[in-house]
């Protein structure tokens, strides 16, 4: 037998909590670790693996775009940089592209855009509305822009010009901004990844963007987590049938190749000249060459309905298997981004998990954050529910 491999990374800047495990390879849905031991991967490296591991399309296009460019630099025209806007344009309905490297970067690329916005207009200190239980970075600003005191605990002080207000209270919005000439932008996520898997209401994400037509501001969508299908459709923001005026992207974009992009509309679009933002590897071939095969797969794999149904159906599941434990206070989602609440921390499940052979993560300490790619099957979905709900139980009644 192979002796067994100890994961350790004693030379790694320890930032992290991490589960005792390396992992080695993957398929589909499912990775192996050094030793050897099999896991349905219900994380998907956090919303990231958007078409699984090893997929069959994309490894191969890959390869052939490695033998061509990896990198240049923005100081010249990337033809794929045009072709993967174009085709975000056609998705969305906005106008113009703008890309980098992660959902950090493009949250930090938006509230520049919302300070520029207001400066062009002549507001010297422009203010943005965010939301209690938000999280959109770490860095300074996107960790100012965030509602989590523990994230920003340390890290003091904090950037100025944010407003915070509780979601789906619009008459809370309302007031929080009566009578104030320096708001320029709303920035909101649709459904709250960090914050526990908590979804904005369809008609509260309509008033929002109807009170920043009559208000001037900007409609900012942070779609890091949301979009790219992971909800049964392309962004997140469709299922209220709105067009915000800027949407962020990252994560599920270029399944597992780093690459973030910030979505304009018409008001936004000429926010951002020569000079006022950019990338060094932002926007490079192997980036965007990942992302347009990543939405060209989701289409010809009719992703977006597998996603609706079976998450719908992973959803509906879990509710009937946890429906009369004590202890779970709600199942809730959409799509493949479903939240389990737990009435106390649940934090030691990811590693009770993983020794069962699924991989989860837990948010805003008390909710289980199943995310898993846009491939799973109904029977990976079946696998889920009966490797989950016992754990679930066990750890309630201890």
């Amino acid at each position: 037998m192979t002796a067994f491999i100890e994961a350790t990374s004693p030379h790694v800047m320890n930032t992290y909590g991490r589960v005792p495990i390396a992992l080695s390879h993957g398929q589909g849905c499912h990775v192996w670790d050094v030793n050897e031991k099999l896991y349905l991967d219900a994380l998907a490296g956090i919303a990231v693996n958007t078409l699984g591991h090893n997929h069959p399309k994309l490894v191969p296009a890959l390869q052939d775009q490695l033998t061509q460019l990896i990198h240049t630099s923005n100081y010249y025209h990337i033809p794929l940089q045009e072709e993967l806007a174009a085709k975000l344009i056609k998705l969305t309905g906005m106008s113009n592209v703008f890309f980098c490297n992660s959902g950090l970067e493009a949250n930090e690329a938006a509230l520049k855009m919302a300070r520029k916005y207001g400066h062009d207009k002549g507001i010297a200190r422009a203010q943005v509305v965010v939301y209690e239980k938000a999280f959109h970075g770490r860095s300074i600003a996107t960790l100012s822009a965030t509602g989590n005191p523990k994230i920003q605990a340390g890290f003091e002080p904090l950037v100025e010009g944010f407003i915070r207000v509780p979601k789906d209270d619009i008459e809370a919005l309302k007031q929080a901004t009566a009578g104030n000439p320096n708001i320029t932008a709303v920035f909101l996520e649709t459904i709250q990844g960090e914050g526990g898997l908590h979804p904005m209401r369809f008609e509260y994400l309509q008033q929002v963007r109807q009170l920043c037509d009559e208000r001037g501001w900007l409609l900012m969508i942070d779609e890091v987590q949301t979009g790219v299908g992971r909800t049964g459709k392309w962004f997140a923001h469709q299922w209220a049938g709105i067009v915000p005026d800027v949407m962020t992207l990252a994560k599920g974009l270029g399944s597992g190749v780093p690459v973030g992009a910030v979505v304009a509309g018409p008001k936004a679009a000429h926010i951002l000249q020569p000079g006022n933002h950019g990338s060094t590897f932002g926007g490079n071939p192997l980036a965007m060459r990942a992302g347009l095969e990543t939405l060209r797969i989701i289409e010809e794999d009719a992703l977006l309905d597998n996603a609706a149904k079976v998450g719908a159906y992973l959803k509906e599941g879990l509710q009937r298997a946890l429906e009369r434990v004590d202890g779970v206070k709600e199942v809730r989602g959409l799509g493949l981004m479903i939240g389990v609440e737990l009435g106390k921390p649940c934090g030691a499940l990811v590693g009770v998990a993983a020794d069962s052979g699924l991989l989860i993560s837990v948010t805003a300490d008390s909710v289980i954050r199943i995310v898993p790619p846009l491939i799973l099957t109904v029977g990976e979905a079946d696998l889920i529910i009966a490797l989950l709900t016992p754990l679930v139980k066990a750890f309630l009644a201890a």
